[in-house]
């Protein structure tokens, strides 16, 4: 599954985000990874869930996101529940590239029994039809 959250800045994605990954962390049996742009979210998240800045693995666009997923996936089978904060800014602000990650990852999705919860800054109304297909 897939839940992308999107909306202007300041409207609470990523308190959502926060309270998303507490409550997982209290039903999952699978291992809870958060990926940030930058560090903003390290007293917030809980020290069960494995944090990673994206920024300090040098994450800087829809490609290199996808594969640092790829190889959390490959390298540990008990991931579950996998949160992206900031998705559209890792990935440099760009649609196009942030269309072709949420594809190759909904590829991911059919192959691995995991859960995707991502938040962005975009406005509904300025969604593509991709990006449409997975908020919730």
């Amino acid at each position: 599954m897939i839940r992308l959250i999107i909306g202007k800045k300041g409207s609470g994605k990523t308190k959502t985000l926060i309270e998303l990954v507490k409550s997982t962390l209290e039903t999952t049996n699978g291992a809870v990874v958060c990926i940030e742009k930058g560090d903003k979210l390290t007293y917030d998240i809980p020290y069960q869930c494995r944090l990673v800045d994206a920024d300090k693995y040098l994450i800087s666009d829809g490609q290199s996101l996808f594969g640092f997923v790829a190889g959390i996936l490959a390298s540990n089978h008990d991931v579950g529940d996998i949160f992206i904060d900031s998705a559209l800014k890792i990935c440099q602000n760009d649609a196009a590239s942030f269309d072709l990650f949420l594809t190759e990852i909904a590829k991911l999705v059919e192959e691995h029994d995991v859960d995707f919860v991502i938040t962005s800054s975009l406005d509904p109304t300025e969604a593509s039809k991709t990006v449409l297909k997975y908020i919730g």
